[in-house]
């Protein structure tokens, strides 16, 4: 089933964001060379939609169907790379990125979930995959906790972006409009959980620990 004009523009903005955002990390966790960049950048941006498009049945994946995600995500790693010394001097830009593609994602992954048949409770735990499988890879692989089990509020604008995606489906107002607002209160809920230090409850830590989130972007 091809996507639609608004689904493809989304999923590829958000396929830059996080392609961009998974470079930016890469260089500032880990100096990796050009290979290492890119492989991070590209895992970022397009490894929750390979496992939403697994999960739902959408094979093969758009990633490997579609070059122009390969082209977007290998883009946004490129541009992090070779400006990775000026863009380093922005440091809320790594975080700004990742709430741009966590916004962006939320919303393609629930659509496109519903637009293959399944319900809204599994369009937006798919949506929420969608958002933060990519980048849970890439900590995984840079040996760090992942950023949804630490981070202030990753998985809950998330859950929200997608959960209002769904709701705007099954009312049949869906559309350029409401995809951007579900996107941008995602978006606006990351960034004021940074801002604000928001937290989900955690386990107390012991006297001393230190606490694995903290100066996550």
């Amino acid at each position: 089933m091809p996507p639609s004009p608004l689904l493809l523009a989304l999923d590829l903005t958000g396929t830059f964001a996080f392609g961009l955002n998974g470079a930016l990390t890469a260089v500032r966790a880990v100096r990796l060379d050009l290979v290492g960049v890119l492989a991070l950048g590209m895992m970022t941006a397009l490894g929750g939609g390979i496992i939403r498009d697994v999960l739902i049945g959408s094979l093969p994946p758009a990633t490997f169907s579609d070059l122009r995600y390969l082209g977007v995500a290998a883009g946004g790693a490129l541009v992090a790379f070779f400006l990775s010394v000026e863009l380093e001097r922005f440091t809320k830009l790594i975080t700004i990125f990742d709430a741009v593609g966590l916004g962006v994602f939320c919303v393609t992954g629930a659509h496109m979930t519903i637009e293959f048949g399944l319900g809204p409770v599994q369009a937006v735990l798919l949506g929420t995959v969608t958002a933060v499988g990519g980048g849970t890879l890439r900590d995984v692989a840079v040996r760090r906790v992942p950023s949804v089990l630490t981070s202030d509020f990753y998985a809950v604008p998330a859950l929200v972006g997608a959960a209002l995606t769904v709701l705007a489906m099954h009312l049949g107002i869906y559309g350029i409009a409401s995809a951007l607002v579900a996107a941008g209160v995602a978006v606006a809920i990351r960034l004021a959980g940074v801002r604000y230090r928001l937290r989900v409850p955690s386990t107390p830590r012991r006297r001393g620990e230190a606490d694995p989130g903290r100066g996550e972007g």
